[in-house]
């Protein structure tokens, strides 16, 4: 079983100020402990069951490239980019600018967005959730025409280029990781099925049967299930103990996950965090 470090919470001691330094620490030290993935939110406020919304928030793509900088082997990517927050071909090339400039690094996160109040506070449209599931498979479909060596025209019901040049292509062979965040069982996991690398479930008591929906999606559709890497999410906080990730991450391994990302919350020092993940990654390798 693989850690992520996901960073969700930003209020740590020394406030903004102190926040770019303790960044690119927090992922060294997340490297150096064995966590081979760092993840980020792809918010503009703070979710509630992290904080109030009002606390702080990064924008992720440039705080990815950041921690691309001061780290040099985890793989980077959102968990997971809202489709309605940027154009797809804009998606498309950030994620191949983050792989050059990474080393190959570089992998999407995406999912349909779930949070209205984020949107309309700042001007973000926010249609019905057809409309995004929508959204997200042309994005996911524009995407990896943007990341093959294509340039023909993409013509869909809501999204149309009228060349999908995308020069440096990324460095990583066929396109970067491509994860689909959610549970969703009839749309979400389908899309899993017909486009992704990888799923990215909640550490819930859902996961086994999450994944037998992912199964039956797969069947269907005639894709490998295994081929598809089944991670998962799950949360700490000031009373954790490393045991407590040990268990999740096994139990998780025992169904067929291989990867479960980590997020704190209420932990203002980050060293804790990664002293509590290194500790798990040791007892789950």
């Amino acid at each position: 079983m693989e850690l992520g470090l996901h960073i969700a919470d930003f209020t740590w001691t020394g406030g903004p100020r102190a926040l770019g330094p303790a960044l690119a620490k927090h992922a060294r030290d997340g490297e150096a402990a064995g966590v081979t993935r760092i993840t980020v939110m792809d918010h503009f406020w703070q979710i509630n069951g992290v904080g109030p919304a009002e606390t702080e928030m990064l924008e992720a793509y440039t705080l990815l490239g950041y921690l691309a900088a001061h780290t040099s082997t985890v793989r980077l990517h959102t968990l997971v980019t809202g489709v309605i927050y940027r154009e797809p071909a804009l998606l498309a090339k950030a994620i191949s600018t983050l792989d050059v400039l990474s080393g190959g690094r570089a992998g999407l996160g995406i999912g349909a967005a779930w949070n209205e109040d984020e949107s309309l506070g700042l001007g973000f449209r926010f249609p019905p959730t057809k409309e995004r599931m929508d959204r997200l498979e042309e994005a996911i479909r524009i995407c990896l025409q943007m990341w093959s060596p294509s340039e023909e025209a993409f013509q869909g019901e809501h999204y149309q280029l009228g060349r999908t040049l995308n020069s440096p292509q990324p460095l990583q062979g066929e396109r970067p990781y491509l994860m689909i965040g959610g549970g969703g069982e009839q749309r979400t996991l389908k899309l899993v099925a017909q486009y992704a690398d990888a799923c990215n479930i909640f550490a819930g008591p859902d996961a086994a049967r999450k994944l037998d929906v992912l199964r039956a999606h797969c069947d269907k559709l005639g894709r490998d299930y295994d081929t598809i890497e089944k991670t998962a999410i799950t949360r700490i906080d000031p009373s954790s103990k490393p045991d407590d990730v040990v268990r999740t991450g096994t139990e998780l391994a025992e169904l067929g996950y291989t990867a479960l990302y980590v997020y704190a919350t209420g932990i203002t020092e980050p060293t804790a965090i990664i002293d509590l993940m290194g500790a798990a990654a040791q007892q789950l390798r």
